[in-house]
């Protein structure tokens, strides 16, 4: 399926309004994190040239929750343990006899 001639490949019908057309912008994204309104400048979003719908860049959403999370560079539960290290015999070694 080929796009239109008069809308460029960086856009998207707006699943809105129907009439306008997404295209890429860059805007400042606001979100709260618990009593504190954080911002980030030049965000990347779709915006309806029409409606003015905005949908944010679900990669940099996902990278925004990702640095956000208060658990960020804490160790997880799951991760891997080192096997425990032999402990030193006791005693008289005994011979290894072959069957």
């Amino acid at each position: 399926m080929s796009e239109p001639d008069n809308i460029p490949l960086q856009s998207l019908p707006c699943n809105e309004c129907h009439a306008g057309i997404m295209r890429p912008r860059r805007l400042t994204y606001f979100t709260w994190l618990g009593d504190e309104l954080i911002t980030v400048p030049h965000f990347p979003a779709w915006i309806c040239d029409l409606c003015g719908r905005r949908e944010y860049d679900e990669k940099a959403i996902l990278w925004l929750n990702m640095i956000l999370d208060p658990n960020a560079g804490k160790p997880t539960r799951n991760q891997r343990r080192t096997p425990p290290r032999p402990r030193p015999q006791t005693g008289v070694p005994r011979p290894i006899h072959d069957s």
